[in-house]
């Protein structure tokens, strides 16, 4: 990992990462850690986030929840738990999604719910369960991660692009509801970033061809591309930078 700038906003404050224990997640959840951020995060996989805990409490504060984010109670409750552990709550990651590919014909109406919940509604009610923090705070940050497979028109996954599709509406209803209280709200937008999962999966000689000719920048690109640009929208930096979406994927739109 590579830090890049230092925010001196950061220091101290209390950072909420959905889906934090791998991935664009984990990076993200490196880096707040790296800018002596307290960071708590939730995740479903237990064994890489305690791993990922017992490394980064060395050198930081870093508290896991263990949590499916479809059960609504639990992540209210895990978010009660990061509250208590490191304070009011005013920086939030919506950064938890699953990009599974399905064929149109084998989605059912339960499997489509599923996608919606995985994908969007807990990014709703995460922001539900920590404004009140941020209002009494006199504001806050909150990036909602988005996908850019909606904006390219990539078909295989109609759940998971029309769900992410949907974080942009999201993010910016949110972002007028909370202006009055100086909460800001952006979402990121990765392109195809290589996470191991995307890499051991889909990551072929012939898919990376096809990237390289499509991306204006001609390199794949990495977590910590996207770790870096949430940094800066979380900082003070950005405190004139809300209701807006920045798209990171090397210049493929």
């Amino acid at each position: 990992m590579t830090t890049g700038a230092i925010y001196p906003s950061l220091k101290g404050r209390t950072v909420l990462v959905t889906g934090g224990g791998s991935g664009i997640g984990e990076s993200i959840v490196r880096h707040f850690v790296a800018q002596g951020s307290k960071v708590g995060f939730l995740d479903i996989a237990v064994e890489p986030s305690e791993k990922l805990v017992a490394e980064l409490s060395q050198t930081g504060e870093v508290h896991f929840e263990p949590c499916d984010l479809r059960d609504i109670a639990a992540l209210r409750q895990a978010i009660a738990n990061i509250r208590a552990k490191f304070g009011p709550i005013t920086i939030l990651v919506n950064n938890a999604a699953h990009d599974q590919r399905h064929k149109i014909e084998d989605v059912t109406p339960e499997y489509w719910d599923e996608r919606m919940n995985v994908n969007l509604r807990h990014q709703f009610f995460a922001v539900q369960a920590v404004m009140d923090d941020m209002k009494a705070a006199g504001g806050g940050a909150i990036i909602n991660m988005g996908s850019v497979t909606w904006l390219i028109g990539q078909g295989g996954m109609p759940g998971y692009s029309a769900a992410k599709s949907a974080v942009l509406g999201l993010t910016r209803s949110l972002a007028r509801d909370l202006g009055p209280f100086n909460i800001r709200v952006c979402s990121v937008v990765p392109g195809w970033i290589m996470t191991q999962r995307q890499i051991d999966l889909w990551l072929t000689p012939e898919a990376e061809a096809e990237l390289m000719q499509k991306q204006c920048l001609k390199r794949k690109l990495y977590p910590d591309d996207i770790a870096r640009v949430v940094q800066f929208f979380a900082s003070d930096e950005a405190s004139g930078c809300t209701n807006q979406a920045y798209i990171v994927d090397g210049g493929w739109v």
